[in-house]
């Protein structure tokens, strides 16, 4: 097995002496390497080196970021990232596979625009020129013009000879002088070019109608044609001028815009990879992972793109289930933070919790505050729904919440008394609230949202206390000084 890389790597003629030099040269070049990007912290035994956190930093920090962090202070929010990644890695998060497929589709987003170069991008847009050119042949391009005539396949004799007859009348007209733009613009039926006096714009070959091509193409410049008839009507067509196939290079800046706006390029992408697949005999997955491979080596922000694709949805994973979706799905543990911090969500002034409504009928807004009477609060959208708006014909029009001055023009109006202008809803012109005037909070579901947004927060930093308890973090302090200062 060591016959294919011993033809590959052999021992010079200079011997074990020229082996003892490469050796001390890359431990040199190690130790180099090294004191250029010293490590600046070790979390959970791994190194971090200072061009990752510099990385980090510089992008979270750039211009135009408004909450802006000293490097100092920017080591904490990086240790507790860390911190939930490797967490994330204990729980083998990594290995599942719809983390590794939307890793994969990530860092491919990125890596497939480098598997093709400019010269793969010009080969393509004179492909599509050559075949265009092909394609139009010796006739080259005309310009024609035409008023048509509608006429449906299925219409009846009288019909057909009626819209013959304008049809022909119309082309007398111009016989004689009639101008033929003036006559398309307002004659002609297909509203795609009447507006333009008739011009369809060029065309080569196989474009458009046989009927109409051949008719097209018999054409010279100037000459109008007798009514032509096609499976849409008759045409009175008009050869505007007949050109040639333009040359590459004034078409060049079109096809390639061509080639952006159709995604042409990750079609060339997709031609390069079958390529590379065929000729070294891997699938397309080991090659994509081999081209990241080297782009890493090569390119440090491309090797810390592709980190912080692979952390950041490691750290969406993770937190997720030990934050976001525990805390929201977490109903007693909601209500046992609410009912402890209650006093933290008391309001600067009253609210409204309640409907305001529109009805189409009077009789409508007592109805509404009956079925309301005594039921909870949550259940009152199904019934109102259930009740009045379940035909067809909505019987009223609702806005329900927690309305605070100046939410609602009808509920200051008509709650806080406040002298404010409403707009009546057309067809429905019964304006009516109902509800109580709170003074604060009664339960946890009058400040759900900013409930569960604390009790999220709680969870956080209790989860990373542990995981800094846990843990072990060794920083640098002497190497971060050195931050973007090298």
């Amino acid at each position: 097995m060591f016959g294919k890389f011993n033809s590959l790597y052999r021992i010079p003629p200079f011997g074990r002496a020229w082996v003892g030099f490469i050796s001390c040269f890359a431990v040199q070049l190690t130790a180099f390497s090294q004191n250029n990007d010293p490590v600046i912290m070790t979390i959970a035994g791994e190194p971090v080196l200072r061009s990752e956190f510099e990385y980090s930093y510089n992008k979270n920090n750039s211009e135009g970021v408004i909450d802006k962090k000293t490097v100092e202070e920017y080591v904490d929010l990086f240790v507790n990232y860390k911190l939930k990644v490797a967490a994330a890695l204990e729980e083998k998060m990594d290995t599942m596979t719809s983390y590794k497929k939307e890793y994969v589709g990530y860092r491919d987003q990125q890596v497939r625009p480098t598997l093709i170069n400019e010269a793969d991008v010009e080969a393509e847009a004179r492909k599509i020129y050559n075949d265009t050119k092909n394609r139009v042949g010796a006739d080259g391009l005309i310009t024609p013009a035409h008023i048509l005539l509608r006429l449906p396949q299925q219409a009846g004799n009288d019909e057909q000879i009626r819209v013959k007859n304008r049809a022909d009348s119309i082309y007398n007209a111009i016989m004689a002088g009639a101008d033929f733009a003036q006559l398309a613009s307002r004659y002609s039926q297909d509203p795609g070019s009447n507006k333009n006096g008739g011009n369809i714009g060029q065309i080569s070959r196989g474009q458009t109608l046989k009927e109409f091509e051949d008719a097209a193409f018999a054409l010279r410049d100037g000459q109008v044609s007798r009514p032509v008839l096609s499976p849409v009507g008759y045409h009175i067509i008009k050869m505007l001028g007949h050109s040639p196939m333009p040359s590459y290079d004034s078409l060049r800046n079109d096809i390639r815009q061509f080639i952006e706006n159709r995604g042409i390029r990750e079609s060339i992408i997709n031609g390069k990879l079958e390529q590379m697949v065929k000729a070294v005999g891997l699938p397309q997955e080991k090659i994509m992972d081999q081209r990241a491979d080297s782009l890493a080596a090569i390119d440090s922000d491309m090797k810390y793109l592709f980190k912080e694709y692979h952390d950041g949805l490691l750290l969406y994973e993770i937190s997720n289930r030990e934050v976001w979706e525990k805390a929201s799905k977490d109903e007693a543990g909601l209500q046992a933070y609410f009912k402890k911090n209650k006093k933290k969500y008391v309001w600067e002034a009253p609210r409204f919790k309640g409907i305001a409504y529109h009805a189409r009928n009077i009789d409508d807004v007592m109805a509404v505050r009956k079925a309301l009477k005594g039921k909870p609060f949550n259940e009152w959208t199904e019934i109102l729904r259930s009740t009045f708006n379940a035909d067809s014909v909505l019987r009223i029009r609702v806005e329900k919440g927690i309305f605070k001055m100046g939410d609602s023009p009808l509920v200051d109006k008509d709650v806080f008394g406040l002298d404010t202008k409403t707009t009546p809803l057309k067809d429905y012109p019964y304006d009516a609230t109902y509800g109580d005037v709170l003074k604060a909070p009664k339960e946890m579901d009058d400040v759900r949202s900013q409930v569960v947004a604390d009790y999220q927060e709680a969870l956080e930093q209790g989860w990373v206390a542990v995981l800094r308890e846990r843990i072990p973090v060794k920083v640098e302090w002497d190497v971060l000084k050195t931050v973007n200062k090298h």
